[in-house]
């Protein structure tokens, strides 16, 4: 079984600090970018999405991920994100206010700075909401 060292450090926890034999995250400008043991090195900027992790164990962990970047080097992976969430750690109920104040602020005029952050707000949001109604529909 080929695996690598995997260390996800959210802006308030470490996420995740262990051997991994996959990690699907989402790429910026890719959409998903998956990586297996002895990847290339590289360093990628990680959009705000959905993130999955097969364990050294094969256990599946999917989980919310906040924008950041992963450094693959010498198959060691390590993620620095603003936010990293298991689907039962979401709040459902603060994420449809948060998507709520983002469709309301998307109504009124904005300068384009403020357009960008409210629709920022409104994609986090719905992906926290699409991985928590996802990870119910499992149960």
């Amino acid at each position: 079984m080929n695996t690598f060292k995997l260390t996800i450090i959210a802006s308030n926890k470490i996420f995740f600090d262990g051997e991994a034999q996959s990690l699907v995250v989402p790429h910026v400008d890719r959409g998903l970018e998956g990586f297996l043991a002895h990847h290339e090195n590289c360093v990628l900027p990680i959009d705000e999405g959905e993130m999955k992790i097969v364990d050294k164990d094969g256990n599946t962990i999917d989980a919310f991920v906040g924008n950041g970047f992963l450094e693959f080097l010498d198959n060691v992976a390590t993620l620095v994100c603003i936010s990293a969430e298991l689907p039962e750690e979401i709040d459902e109920r603060r994420a449809q206010e948060a998507k709520m104040r983002a469709e309301e602020e998307l109504r009124q005029k904005q300068s384009q700075l403020e357009y960008y952050h409210s629709q920022a707000n409104l994609a986090r949001a719905m992906e926290r909401l699409k991985i928590k109604n996802r990870h119910n529909l499992k149960i």
